[in-house]
């Protein structure tokens, strides 16, 4: 059994009228690993702001950034603690 993780990953989306629709799928394909979750929509500048706190695997974490990295106007980041977690 591979240890877990707990960690956060942020999300900017430049065009969230476009593509807001597949990064919420990506998350909702993943949302065995999320423990919470926050958007905020910064209509002033046209972006959207997601923050998500997560605890799975590196693969499971690294396969959700994975995604969304490639998702064009879509910049993800992640930190995750060092230390690893039995399930």
């Amino acid at each position: 059994m591979k240890n877990k993780r707990i960690g956060v990953i942020g999300i900017v989306i430049d065009s969230p009228d476009i593509i807001a629709d597949k990064v919420n799928l990506y998350i909702g394909q993943h949302s065995s690993i999320i423990v919470g979750r926050m958007g905020i929509p910064y209509k002033k500048r046209s972006i959207s702001v997601i923050s998500l706190i997560v605890e799975g695997t590196t693969d499971e974490i690294g396969a959700l950034t994975g995604k969304l990295g490639r998702l064009e106007g879509v910049t993800v980041k992640s930190a995750l603690t060092t230390k690893e977690y039995e399930e």
